[in-house]
């Protein structure tokens, strides 16, 4: 409650920005004894605008005069300033703020039409800022959840989905997920951080390419059981030679801005992780090219250089990938807040329900229905942006060495 005496305006200044703005109107303020209690200057595109709440009710002038003095001072900085009685809006001291980041190709609508759904359920947006324009735009919006009636689990769905209609992703995240410094990152390998599913490239060469690739599209979209499908998937290679393997591992093609990204995180302070269902034949190659901290997957059988049909036991699932971050993060002494995870199909869902961040990427529906956010482009730097690096932190990580 503020005092009986206090007398509050609205003091507002727009105009080019140029050094020393805030000090020719904050000093007009402070010569004749007010008070400014609440304030907020921000520059956006060479623009400058400033919002200050002032307590007159100790100043040496009228209303009239100081807003006389501040439309002068203003005049000569080249501002457009104003000054109105405070009329007190929606205040809450206890809010439950959550972070919204909006990622993908810029098109006319999507702050208008995001901004609709959010206001249908009665979220109240605190602030907007565009952290990234280009080919790719990235956007932050900070919102109250206080007064929302719905299980926000609704509002995350309804979101994805309008985004991913609008040809954008987006990642919600609570409170108590952004504000905590991100430690461990984990992925999975087949069409995440490589470009293709490398079971069905191996299946290609043993001629059972079709086979495979419907068994792996009904394991990735939840259909069947994840370990079944591996145990099917590879009595179909029996007999195959161990350096057709060695092609393919020396043929891998990394999903795009996966090296920039790995690099990236590794030069924050990241621990990296991989987590496949597929096989380690591979998720050794990318550890060693990618400078992994750990890496998992499943191990065939080989004897005398050829594919036994064979995969050791116990097979790498989705409840098996959630165990290996837990087991993880007691070595590292990260908590679970601390841990992203990025994933594509059904096998990922334990992984992504298990962590602070649970990333989409160019995933399946059934994984979208669980994951915090959906990147929706083909480039795993967009990753980058939602762990809240603006455009020009992003600039210095990913330069070329």
């Amino acid at each position: 409650m503020k005092n009986a005496s206090t007398k509050l305006v609205t003091v507002t200044a727009i105009g080019r920005d140029k050094p020393g703005l805030v000090s020719k109107l904050t000093n007009v303020v402070a010569d004749v004894n007010a008070n400014i209690v609440d304030v907020e200057e921000t520059v956006l595109r060479g623009l400058f605008a400033m919002f200050m709440i002032v307590d007159i009710s100790l100043a040496t002038v009228s209303t009239n005069e100081l807003k006389n003095l501040l439309v002068k001072k203003g005049a000569e900085a080249g501002l457009q300033v104003t000054l109105e009685p405070y009329l007190e809006g929606r205040r809450k001291s206890e809010k439950e703020l959550a972070l919204i980041t909006i990622l993908g190709k810029d098109r006319p609508g999507i702050v208008a039409k995001t901004s609709t759904l959010l206001g249908n359920y009665n979220i109240n947006i605190e602030k907007i800022r565009m952290i990234a324009r280009g080919e790719m735009i990235a956007m932050e919006m900070l919102v109250d959840l206080s007064d929302l009636k719905f299980p926000l689990e609704k509002v995350r769905i309804e979101l994805q989905n309008l985004c991913e209609n609008l040809g954008v992703g987006a990642i919600l995240q609570r409170e108590n997920v952004y504000q905590k410094s991100k430690k461990l990152i984990v992925f999975d390998m087949d069409s995440t951080l490589v470009d293709e599913e490398t079971i069905d490239e191996i299946a290609k060469i043993a001629g059972v390419g079709e086979q495979v690739r419907k068994i792996t599209a009904r394991a990735m979209n939840g259909e069947i059981d994840f370990v079944e499908a591996v145990r099917e998937r590879v009595k179909l290679l029996k007999g195959l030679d161990v350096e057709h393997l060695e092609e393919i591992a020396r043929n891998m093609h990394l999903t795009p801005g996966a090296e920039e990204l790995t690099r990236s995180l590794k030069s924050m302070g990241y621990k990296i992780a991989l987590i496949s269902g597929g096989f380690t034949y591979f998720t050794d190659r990318l550890k060693e090219k990618l400078g992994l901290d750990y890496a998992f997957g499943n191990k065939l059988i080989i004897k005398n250089g050829v594919l036994t049909g064979e995969v050791e036991e116990p097979i790498i699932d989705g409840e098996k990938k959630a165990d290996i971050i837990h087991w993880i993060s007691e070595i590292e002494g990260i908590s679970k807040d601390e841990v992203v995870a990025v994933g594509d199909g059904a096998n990922d869902q334990f992984m992504l329900g298990k962590v602070g961040l649970g990333i989409a990427f160019n995933a399946k529906q059934v994984l979208k229905q669980v994951a915090d956010g959906v990147i929706a482009q083909k480039n795993l730097l967009s990753i980058l942006y939602a762990l809240g690096l603006p455009d020009k932190e992003l600039k210095k990580y990913i330069k070329t060495e």
